[in-house]
């Protein structure tokens, strides 16, 4: 069973999972298709769900266990008491139970490249939550109870939706600056890194996790791209796809703020003051892990499928 399987994740993972034998169940809220079509999808049973409302009303960790799943992979969870609450239905009904945490649940970096271990604690009510939902569900399994694996991805891109870009926001502004050569602000000296990861990259986690599920039990892994790509050279590379050279404004972050809008730019300051580079050598080493995308070309995906559908219009096309 996928929980959340209409979205960025289990657009990949779902297909991957029948093409490799299971029968899955797809619990959303059936408001939404996949981004991408696969024939897979023929194959797989829905079954519509509020998530939200349904925790709210005590009552979907019953539906979960009534369908009986042999493994449950949650992409859905934000809150620790509704990971709590699903973790004490499927005691001793589910096989495993897979959790999509993210990169947050780190504070911003002291040393990098930052391991599962090796992070500092998290800021913000997301990253707090997700680091909790971590913490219970390694505890969980590791004193005899459910067995779990909690998966922790970077900035997922794909096709299909908007990338967090250059400046660390999903501001498509920056990308219609960079085709045209024209000059972008960046705040501080651009140092800072993000780490992206594809999606199908992430199934592919989820889906090693399934199988090496002996392995995964009782761990947490974070799921990243092979490299991560800092301020100053993800623009670069970003304005070399439309033949420019990106033109970068040293700027205070007050002055950033300023010119930029104040949600985009307080989204930036959340992506670069973690400054996250991860290590995927856990990953690799348990689960067999091996992303296909480097974080520029997953990036370049997403912006190609954008321009190709209609949805960010540039200065001039990609080379």
């Amino acid at each position: 069973m996928v929980v959340g399987g209409s979205g960025h994740i289990g657009t990949f993972l779902i297909p991957r999972l029948v093409r490799a034998g299971h029968e899955v169940v797809s619990v959303s809220r059936g408001q939404r298709s996949s981004y991408t079509d696969d024939p897979a999808w023929r194959d797989v049973r829905q079954v519509t769900a509020d998530r939200a409302a349904e925790d709210a009303e005590g009552v979907f960790g019953d539906r979960v266990a009534g369908l009986r799943p042999d493994a449950v992979i949650d992409l859905i969870c934000f809150t620790l008491d509704s990971a709590t609450a699903l973790v004490e239905r499927l005691r001793g009904e589910t096989g495993h139970l897979l959790h999509c945490g993210s990169i947050w649940r780190h504070g911003p970096s002291q040393k990098v490249p930052i391991t599962e271990e090796g992070g500092t604690p998290p800021i913000g009510e997301y990253g707090i939550a997700k680091a909790a939902i971590a913490r219970m569900l390694r505890g969980e399994t590791r004193s005899g109870g459910l067995v779990t694996t909690s998966l922790h991805p970077g900035h997922i891109v794909g096709p299909g939706w908007h990338p967090i870009g250059p400046l660390g926001n999903n501001d498509a502004t920056v990308w219609c600056k960079l085709s045209a050569g024209e000059p972008i602000d960046v705040p501080g000296i651009g140092a800072e890194f993000m780490h992206h990861v594809h999606a199908d990259d992430v199934a592919q986690a989820f889906e090693a996790a399934v199988v090496h599920r002996d392995a995964a039990a009782g761990e947490d892994f974070s799921v990243v791209a092979p490299s991560a790509l800092n301020v100053r050279g993800f623009a670069e590379i970003g304005a070399s796809w439309f033949g420019q050279t990106a033109k970068l404004r040293t700027v205070t972050w007050d002055e950033f703020r300023s010119g930029t809008g104040g949600e985009a730019a307080q989204v930036s300051w959340e992506h670069l003051v973690r400054n996250h580079y991860f290590s995927i050598d856990k990953a690799r080493r348990l689960l067999g892990y091996a992303p296909r995308y480097e974080p520029e070309a997953a990036v370049l995906e997403s912006v190609r499928w954008l321009i190709d559908h209609g949805r960010l219009d540039v200065a001039n096309p990609i080379e």
